[in-house]
């Protein structure tokens, strides 16, 4: 195969994709006999179509087909995910940092690599940092790192993300006066929805995005053109995506027509 007729069939299978994903997000499950008739091609193309969806977290594998997926998977499952990505954007979040800042820190794996480049080897101390996170698995990474004042946010665990949430979290926010908010979404649609998979988990970063001078959603490229069902509101005013590759030009157009900034990490 050429490279020219190799680029012609990925081009072909991504308005696929994203065909197959419109499906769903409307009907919420789709068969694979559907499928292949809607786009005259075999039952095995559209089987490996949904393998490549599911691997990259868009839809969940059925007997038959595939339906929207309602779960977000566990943060231990979601640290393997490009994590070469994540780094380099937390990398970019915490250049943003500086001495006596306030920061608000969500949970996930990609905030998780925000702290992990904030307690990185051979960085000069902390002066006077003060960090306020519903996350565990953050909290255990900034906990012992000098020149860090630690605060964690309250709420009902939830295990398999490793965070709190719920309105107690939200009502300490008011406690405190934030510089930074580095948040996570679930997935970005094509038309610039920040979209997440629950409501108290979305209600939290929003609170989060409201409550800081500046915010700040860190979200890799996984995360592009995934439907997820609870949509992030309300976003202030000059809120900035740090990502690690430059989302699909109708994405790029679409979030920047909604005021958003995009930081592309090194």
């Amino acid at each position: 195969m050429s490279a020219e007729t190799a680029s012609s069939a990925r081009a072909i299978a991504a308005r696929r994709h994203g065909e197959i994903l419109k499906r769903l997000a409307a009907d919420g499950h789709i068969s694979v006999e559907e499928m292949a008739a809607r786009f005259a091609v075999s039952r095995e193309t559209i089987r490996r179509d949904l393998k490549a969806l599911a691997g990259r977290g868009q839809l969940a594998i059925v007997h038959g087909g595939a339906t929207r997926r309602s779960e977000e998977p566990a943060l231990a499952v979601r640290q393997g995910d490009n994590p070469e990505g994540k780094a380099a954007i937390g990398r970019a979040a915490a250049a943003l940092v500086e001495d006596g800042m306030v920061l608000l820190l969500d949970s996930g794996s990609t905030t998780l690599a925000v702290a992990q480049a904030l307690s990185g080897p051979g960085r000069p101390a902390w002066r006077g940092l003060t960090v306020c996170t519903n996350s565990l698995s953050i909290g255990l990474v900034l906990c012992r790192v000098p020149g860090i004042r630690l605060h964690l946010l309250g709420g009902e665990v939830n295990g398999a993300d490793e965070a709190a949430f719920g309105s107690e979290g939200i009502a300490a926010l008011s406690r405190f006066r934030a510089d930074l908010a580095f948040i996570g979404v679930g997935g970005i649609s094509e038309s610039g929805d920040l979209t997440d998979f629950a409501v108290l988990p979305t209600e939290l970063r929003a609170a989060m995005l409201g409550a800081a001078e500046r915010g700040f959603v860190v979200v890799d490229r996984t995360k592009f053109g995934r439907l997820t069902p609870i949509r992030l509101h309300p976003i202030p005013p000059e809120t900035t995506l740090i990502v690690d590759a430059a989302p699909p030009s109708p994405m790029a157009e679409a979030l920047t027509g909604r005021g958003l900034g995009i930081i592309v990490a090194a």
